[in-house]
């Protein structure tokens, strides 16, 4: 592919500089910083993700090649791939990667002084899901994201392959795969394909724990795509044999974007972006730039997201009655007479009905993870139970709860601020318990207060401030969480509130929205604000067609709320998310935000 005289001269003026971050686990990633090629401001920044087994470095043309005047540009390392630190083709997860980036795309904000809001993000290949999954399950304000050929499902050949590999995992633990892609296979740029060849910084091997999670990602993704909302272009090969081609289009047809596009170009193969005859993909690309950037971005507004939408639409179908003797009715029926008889053997279902699936006692037998039933099958039963999808993001969500009461802690006494905690509806209040005794020193918040409606769990916390000697510094009252009148009025003023499992329960917006202006008011600015949300679930159909709730024994229906909605319903109210943790199967998320106005 020719370049013009006028394009070389720029090319020799863009050298990157070679930049290091450190992640949130202290792995140090390597990127590369290509300044706007501009004499004022740069317009705005542009993220790059490569394809797996690569580097940044491999999409170092895109800028070279001027795709990106005007725009700083920030190409990493993926943690074990380039000169990134970590094994080589390893992570523990695609969450890992995320949450990298999560915190990549902070720190190049401060560095370079661009807004978040100005951000495009550029993903190819394994980098387009990790862009998509960032997108899904944090919610960034960017401009806009770009997937080039993104890996939903890689295409393994042999019948069976990903089975396979998920019982040789299970039988003998995490191992190496081994590439199985050539170079002629990504492009037909003959300069591609031999730097591809001699590139010491390709890493060949892809761990299997990555790879199945890498499966399970891109299926969650696609399969959830309506709550990705902000401007997507999606760019497919013709002529892709690394990839399949039908959950992209799903993805696609699912997207919640107003404004979305999907290109496919015949003839190209799967590295789409560095393909021979690619002008023609700059060319729609640098479109869709200018067309995000010529308008204002405006985010939906989420506020009746609960009256129409399409979470909405599947809350009414899973509170719509079967059909009597239909497939899907006698088919749950059989789960919930299963569900019955096990109750009489383990312990955690015997909870679950006897309080709901979805009441304090059950969160915290749960948090307690010990198997407890009736003889040998009982205790299978209840280790099987407790090890359900759901319950084992509950206890994650445990763990990044406790994690961000710490962070706001060291936040405020960095500030030289007091600590007043209040948990509005804290259950038995463990966690909270947990995270302030559980530092390992005597600096103890100034203030604690837990609320709770249930009496039981008031006087089972009240037990627990006995047991942690929180009691002289705590205290414990029953209250209604969606009682603005009362959350405003608690004493001393919070500088730390936290609201964990509760929204996630009620489908109306206007509930959240109520206890979320009462906790608005109590918070003064600075303050911070922990909350909970449920964006996904793997069986919320299985959960309302079997389990009762706390409520009269209901059935125990879940409206999911994206991550964007439940950001935009916090942000209405004067705060602004600062950091947010997820689970690794994308089920609960804990986010932190700061209040910042009057």
């Amino acid at each position: 592919m020719g370049i013009s005289i006028t394009a070389d001269l720029e090319l020799k003026k863009c050298r990157p500089e070679f930049c290091w971050f450190t992640s949130f686990d202290g792995t140090r990633l390597h990127y590369r910083h290509w300044r706007a090629q501009s004499n004022g401001s740069p317009r705005g920044a542009v993220l790059l993700l490569h394809r797996g087994h690569e580097h940044g470095g491999r999409m170092s043309h895109l800028v070279k090649e001027g795709l990106f005047k005007g725009f700083d540009v920030f190409a990493w390392d993926a943690r074990g791939h380039g000169k990134s630190h970590g094994a080589r083709g390893f992570a523990p997860d695609v969450a890992t990667l995320v949450r990298d980036l999560d915190g990549f795309s902070r720190h190049i904000t401060d560095k370079s002084g661009v807004d978040l809001s100005d951000c495009v993000l550029v993903g190819q290949s394994v980098g387009a899901v990790i862009a998509a999954s960032w997108v899904h399950d944090y919610a960034p304000n960017i401009r806009a994201m770009i997937l080039a050929a993104p890996a939903f499902r890689v295409n393994l050949f042999l019948p069976f392959a990903l089975q396979g590999l998920a019982v040789w995992k299970a039988l003998f633990g995490d191992f190496t795969v081994k590439s199985y892609v050539r170079p002629r296979m990504l492009s037909q740029d003959q300069e591609r394909i031999e730097s591809y060849d001699a590139d010491c910084l390709v890493t060949r091997d892809i761990s299997s724990s990555l790879l199945l999670d890498l499966f399970r990602t891109g299926d969650r993704i696609a399969r959830d795509a309506a709550a990705i909302k902000g401007p997507t272009q999606v760019l497919l090969s013709g002529t892709d044999y690394v990839v399949h081609r039908a959950p992209q289009q799903a993805f696609y047809e699912g997207l919640g974007s107003e404004r979305k596009e999907l290109h496919t170009f015949k003839g190209l193969r799967h590295d789409v972006l560095g393909e021979r005859d690619r002008q023609p993909v700059f060319k729609i690309i640098s479109q869709f730039i200018e067309g995000c950037f010529d308008e204002p971005l405006l985010g939906p507004n989420h506020r009746h997201d609960d009256t129409t939408g399409f979470t909405k639409d599947e809350f009414d179908r899973l509170s719509k009655p079967l059909k009597s003797q239909s497939v899907s009715s006698v088919r749950w029926g059989i789960a919930r007479g299963a569900l019955r008889t096990g109750r009489h053997l383990s312990e955690g279902l015997r909870i679950g009905y006897e309080t709901g699936f979805d009441s304090g006692s059950m969160l915290e037998y749960v948090y307690e993870n010990k198997a407890t039933g009736v003889g040998p099958i009982g205790r299978l039963i209840d280790r099987t139970y407790l090890n359900s999808p759901g319950w084992k993001g509950i206890r994650q969500r445990g763990l990044d709860l406790q994690s961000l009461i710490e962070f706001g802690q060291d936040r405020l006494r960095a500030d030289r601020q007091p600590v007043h905690i209040a948990d509005i509806a804290a259950g038995h209040g463990r966690y909270v318990c947990r995270a302030v005794t559980g530092t390992g020193t005597d600096d103890f918040p100034n203030s604690i207060v837990l609320f709770d409606q249930c009496a039981n769990n008031v006087a089972r916390g009240r037990e627990l401030l006995k047991l942690h000697k929180l009691d002289g510094i705590a205290r414990f009252e029953r209250g209604d969480a969606f009682d603005a009148d009362m959350l405003a009025q608690i004493k001393p003023r919070p500088t730390l509130a936290i609201v964990s499992g509760l929204y996630e329960l009620f489908p109306e917006n206007g509930m959240i929205l109520r206890s979320l202006k009462g906790l608005s008011t109590a918070i003064p600015v600075g303050g911070y604000l922990i909350y909970t949300g449920q964006p996904w679930h793997p069986q919320v159909e299985l959960i309302a067609r079997t389990l009762p709730s706390h409520r009269g024994g209901k059935p125990w229906i879940m409206r999911r709320r994206t991550q964007a909605e439940l950001d935009w319903l916090v942000s209405s109210v004067g705060f602004r998310k600062i950091e947010q943790r997820i689970d690794p199967q994308g089920i609960f998320t804990v986010s932190i935000a700061q209040r910042i106005q009057d």
